[in-house]
């Protein structure tokens, strides 16, 4: 079909620009007065090359949109619009004001979508790798019901608490991080340089070693030779292991084996549902279907395993059975969390309620991520521990035994 290009005037008075897609030039005044603009000008033109279709060079060039763009976004767009301010001239004074080339391109490319008659839900559907399904169902629901300015800023708070959790996991596992990373170093550079040169003060004493430093020159002698195969062996087991969990079937396992995890299994579980219970709480306050609010969690807990479970209870859902006995078959929530479920279910008070359930998980998370450090350290000293036992025993007990051996002959 051929591109029109007009010109009209919206219901705010203002003067807008664009490009359609139809037909004939009726059809396009048709779509635009339908979208609540009056065509002053419609002109056959060529199809228009659209900021969300930038040339692959400046997308190399430009960066990621950060997730804190996409939260300032959310809140600044609440302000704007509770102030009253038109969503165009709103989206064209936060693409003026944006930092990062590729938000501000993200930004132009809604505005025009919104100048050719789309809706904000469509307009934001364009960009999957910056808004989520369930920011754009989010987004689409405040559209039908009148709460758009609401709907950000509960987007906001949402992603905020996102952040929140995975700065604070990353903060836990900094310093375990460090010390695993000198840990390997140090077992690299003691095979490499340190025991290859006492292998030397072994092979001129000619005396019988002990297993354990046998054992370590085995070692050091395999990695002295084999290092090259041992790093690219490495490589393809890490190449491969983001390929499989990457795939449908191994990122399901790896979702599932997740959850079993010592240590960090528990956090991650309590993680996905206060994600979960915050996500169906928003939906469900938002007016969303219940059948259709879990369709959309379960995308945003992103763990195949739970989203499995969320659609299974979904499914239950559609043939009548109630929320608490889908939960309860679902099998992955607290004795707690049901008892509010089946407490909400009766009251009519759901969405609080799962607030409230994603208060509590969230309060456990943090509390478990602030003592991860903890946890982690008793185990990081006793395996620095064993190493430097295993090392020192290895390297210096022939040196020990001949020292003995000399002192005798003495």
């Amino acid at each position: 079909m051929p591109f029109f290009a007009y010109k009209g005037r919206n219901t705010y008075g203002e003067l807008v620009r664009g490009v359609l897609e139809g037909a004939s030039s009726g059809a396009i005044a048709d779509q635009l007065f339908n979208s609540g603009v009056t065509p002053v000008e419609i002109a056959v033109t060529r199809k228009p090359v659209t900021a969300g279709e930038a040339d692959w060079s400046v997308r190399l060039t430009e960066g990621k949109v950060s997730e804190i763009e996409v939260m300032m976004f959310s809140r600044q767009m609440y302000t704007l619009l509770k102030a009253g301010v038109p969503i165009l001239r709103a989206l064209s004074g936060l693409r003026e004001s944006a930092q990062g080339l590729a938000f501000k391109r993200v930004l132009s490319d809604i505005r025009e979508s919104l100048d050719t008659g789309r809706e904000m839900s469509v307009a934001l559907r364009r960009h999957p790798k910056v808004f989520s399904s369930f920011y754009v169902s989010m987004v689409r629901v405040g559209e039908a019901t009148g709460m758009l300015e609401d709907v950000f800023l509960r987007l906001f708070y949402y992603l905020e608490f996102e952040k929140k959790t995975r700065d604070q996991i990353k903060a836990a596992l900094r310093y375990p991080s460090f010390v695993v990373a000198a840990i390997v170093i140090a077992l690299v550079v003691i095979n490499l340089v340190v025991i290859p040169a006492f292998s030397k003060v072994y092979n001129s004493i000619k005396v019988p070693l002990p297993l354990m430093t046998r054992v370590l020159l085995a070692v050091s002698d395999f990695t002295v030779h084999y290092w090259p195969a041992m790093l690219v062996a490495a490589i393809g087991v890490f190449v491969g292991f983001k390929l499989y969990i990457h795939s449908r079937s191994g990122k399901y396992r790896w979702d599932k084996l997740k959850l079993r995890l010592p240590l960090a299994g528990s956090i991650i579980l309590k993680a996905t549902l206060a994600r979960f219970s915050r996500s169906f709480s928003l939906a469900y306050k938002s007016g969303i279907p219940i059948v259709q609010g879990l369709s959309v969690v379960a995308l945003v807990v992103d763990n195949d395993h739970i989203g499995s479970r969320i659609e299974q209870m979904r499914n239950s859902i559609e043939r009548g059975e109630s929320i608490l006995r889908t939960a309860i078959t679902a099998g992955v929530f607290s004795p707690i969390v049901l008892q509010m479920i089946a407490v909400g279910e009766e009251t009519g008070e759901l969405d609080s309620l799962m607030q409230e359930v994603a208060e509590m998980y969230e309060q456990e998370v943090e509390y478990e991520v602030k003592n991860l450090s903890d946890k982690i350290e008793p185990i990081l000293i006793v395996g620095l521990a064993a190493i430097v036992l295993v090392l020192a025993l290895g390297v210096f007990l022939p040196i020990w035994e001949l020292g003995s051996a000399m002192m005798h002959r003495g």
